[in-house]
């Protein structure tokens, strides 16, 4: 067993064994700040593993995350409907998500 904090977070991870396999059902939600902790952060966790879609990947251990600029969730639950549609279909679009895409499409401009 081993405990450890992610950003004040505590956890507690157990080896169960063969079988308990990881599974993307559980993943890790981190809000970043800006696009700069965004990319750092998706940089350090998708070396030896693998980008998924809409800021979700998997680190070399198999384990899922979820990278969100605190912009992105903002935008996709704003009143204007058909601005959080177009910045949801260019979210669908990403791997690793780009803050200025976003607000692009929010604003109905490329």
């Amino acid at each position: 067993m081993v405990e450890f904090t992610i950003v004040g977070a505590p956890y507690m991870v157990l080896n169960g064994g063969p079988g308990f396999t990881h599974s993307p059902a559980t993943s890790i939600s981190v809000l970043t700040e800006d696009q700069a902790e965004t990319d750092s952060l998706w940089e350090a966790l998708v070396d030896g593993g693998a980008e998924g879609q809409c800021g979700w990947l998997e680190d070399r251990f198999g384990i899922s995350w979820q990278i969100v600029p605190e912009a992105m969730p903002r935008m996709l639950a704003d009143d204007d409907r058909e601005s959080a549609g177009r910045v949801q279909q260019a979210m669908m679009k990403m791997g690793k998500i780009d803050i200025a895409q976003l607000e692009a499409a929010f604003r109905g401009s490329k």
